[in-house]
């Protein structure tokens, strides 16, 4: 049987098929005008609606109609009280309407709970389901660690416990974007421009072009938060100085790797559990060479997609606790 996930994000239209082994992920990010930093709320959930039936179709026409047994969405960004973006919304008044037309059951979970599903799913880790184990959740509006506790058939209990104190680590690598001029979000462009100024990876013709580009601002970590808006300024400042592009982005990823595994290092003394990255912003190259011991899903089962939706409605339809 095959369960169907939906998930609007403020970033990302996405549909999912999940059949207990084999996915199937459509997903597009929403459309933001060159020089500015995301989408009014208003905004969002207008664009979600125009394209939530374009990339149904492209899942639909691989998806038998007979054997969907659940539908699965996210409906708040997180399982906590007073969490409220009105961009779910879009998805689920569609998921709703299909499930009411298929006569399956609908289920509702938060877009951080997809996360962590998908980034197990993807590790090939879902055998930690029914176990303990701390994540971070790194993404355009949230830096998080958590402590989560879990069950066989998909419940997941986030407990936060760390993170930022302030701005996200994807709301600063966005804005060094726009400092560099690079298009919204800047994640990935920035994860290319950095790798050229990183020791390892460039070549010796390059090296005098990049000679600065080990440095980086250390964050003050208090046992496991920290804050990011001094980064910012330190970016801007150190941009200003003549660092080039490549330069730029090794001193925001650095900074912000540098905090969160320090943070990680911390919790890990009273909780020896394992540790999991999802997210955008967990897609990053850098991050995941600093980290080799952390589980990372593949990078687009870290950015938002409905993947995980899709699991947990399998599993909380297929799997007794």
């Amino acid at each position: 049987m095959i369960c169907l996930g939906f998930d609007t994000s403020n970033y990302t239209t996405s549909v999912a098929a999940f059949d207990g082994t084999v996915g199937d992920n459509v997903s597009q990010l929403l459309p933001v005008k060159a020089g500015e930093l995301g989408l009014r709320q208003s905004d969002a959930l207008f664009a979600h609606i125009k394209r939530l039936p374009e990339l149904s179709d492209r899942l639909f026409v691989r998806v038998e109609t007979s054997k969907i047994s659940a539908v699965g969405v996210s409906t708040r960004p997180r399982a906590v009280e007073g969490s409220y973006m009105p961009c779910f919304l879009a998805g689920a008044s569609q998921a709703s309407v299909l499930a009411s037309a298929l006569h399956v059951p609908l289920y509702e979970f938060s877009h951080q709970q997809g996360h962590i599903a998908a980034v197990l799913w993807s590790a090939g880790k879902l055998e930690l389901l029914g176990s303990e184990f701390l994540a971070w959740h790194l993404s355009g509006g949230t830096t998080e660690l958590l402590h989560v506790r879990t069950t066989a058939d998909g419940q997941i209990d986030c407990e936060k416990i760390g993170g930022t104190t302030d701005i996200s680590a994807g709301q600063l690598i966005d804005r060094t974007g726009q400092l560099l001029g690079l298009d919204f979000p800047a994640g990935k462009a920035l994860d290319a421009a950095a790798s050229q100024c990183c020791h390892s990876e460039r070549s010796e013709e390059s090296v005098s072009s990049c000679a600065r580009s080990q440095e980086w601002f250390r964050v003050k970590v208090n046992a496991c938060e920290f804050s990011l808006s001094g980064v910012e300024n330190q970016v801007r400042a150190y941009r200003e100085r003549g660092a080039s592009e490549g330069e730029t982005a090794y001193f925001a990823l650095r900074s912000v790797a540098e905090a969160v595994k320090k943070a990680t290092k911390n919790a890990r003394k009273d909780r020896e559990l394992p540790i999991l990255f999802s997210g955008g912003v967990a897609s990053n190259s850098l991050l995941r060479r600093m980290l080799p011991e952390a589980i990372f899903g593949a990078p687009r089962y870290s950015t938002d997609n409905a993947m995980g939706i899709a699991i947990l409605a399998w599993l909380k339809q297929n799997v007794k606790s």
